[in-house]
């Protein structure tokens, strides 16, 4: 029983490690390709590739094809408040704002999107 309990806790770590080192190489692929061209840094980080990801993460750990489905739906509902930030930021650097005042601003509207987008899917017995 102890053999089993130490290769399960090196799978899991295992598993952590990757996902981490999959995390770290998109990061620093799309901040690279974005500094050639914007355009194609958008196009990479637009990609559902986290959303995919943890999506195949999620089955090969549970095999749970439910919760996958419900991530999905969840994720879709979520990605509506997300866009705030994507909105409100530009704007607020065009009129000549400071980059991390601007991102503070945009996040924390971000954050107050999600807790209305949250309030009212409860509301309707979404969530």
């Amino acid at each position: 029983m102890r053999v089993a309990n130490y290769e399960s806790t090196n799978y899991d770590t295992m598993q952590y490690i990757i996902k981490i080192i999959i995390a770290a190489v998109l990061i620093v692929l799309i901040s690279e390709i974005a500094k050639r061209s914007t355009f194609m840094g958008a196009i990479l980080a637009s990609l559902p590739l986290t959303s995919i990801l943890a999506f195949v993460f999620l089955y090969v750990e549970t095999a749970d094809s439910e919760k996958v489905s419900a991530l999905s739906v969840d994720i879709f509902w979520l990605v509506i408040p997300s866009l705030t930030l994507f909105l409100i930021l530009p704007l607020l650097l065009k009129k000549g704002m400071n980059f991390y005042v601007s991102l503070g601003i945009a996040c924390a509207l971000t954050v107050a999107s999600y807790s209305i987008m949250i309030f009212g899917l409860k509301k309707l017995g979404m969530m």
